[in-house]
């Protein structure tokens, strides 16, 4: 069993314009402090960007805390293959899951349209699809105020 998560973010910008956005640490490490992760990083090399976050699992349900601890390391690596289409793969190390997909941006009208497309999976009886609900609805949550972030960006 898996969770699936479509999510289309528009922008008033050109795809080169969007896809210089995402390469760039400054943007990134801004989602990051907008999103008030406990810790986090970011680093592009080449066309991979990487983004490291911690965030608390103070509210989260307690079944899940059982699994996950006090805090939840997500790592996320992007490899952009052109400048409009990326593989995406996130993982939360040691903990049984997966989350994979891509991103596209694709032009609409004078702007861009961002489809993220993902799989959770989270291998854990009886709770995993619980589980990978949640993490879907944390994914959605962070790319809705890095959509936020990414429009305030472009409009400077």
């Amino acid at each position: 069993m898996a969770t699936s998560l479509r999510k289309e973010l528009t922008y008033d910008a050109s795809p080169d314009a969007v896809a210089a956005m995402l390469g760039d640490v400054a943007f990134r490490e801004e989602v990051l402090a907008r999103q008030h992760v406990l810790r986090g990083s970011a680093s592009v090399e080449g066309d991979t960007v990487v983004v490291e976050q911690v965030q608390s699992a103070a509210s989260l349900p307690s079944f899940a805390r059982k699994f996950v601890g006090d805090e939840i390391v997500i790592v996320q690596t992007e490899r952009w293959g052109t400048t409009t289409a990326a593989d995406l793969h996130l993982a939360i190390p040691g903990k049984p899951g997966d989350i994979t997909g891509g991103v596209t941006l694709s032009p609409a009208g004078a702007g861009t349209v961002e489809v993220v497309d993902l799989t959770v999976k989270v291998s854990i009886p009886l709770v995993g699809g619980k589980i990978e609900k949640l993490v879907a609805d944390m994914i959605e949550k962070a790319l809705a105020k890095e959509h936020q972030v990414g429009q305030e960006w472009l409009a400077r």
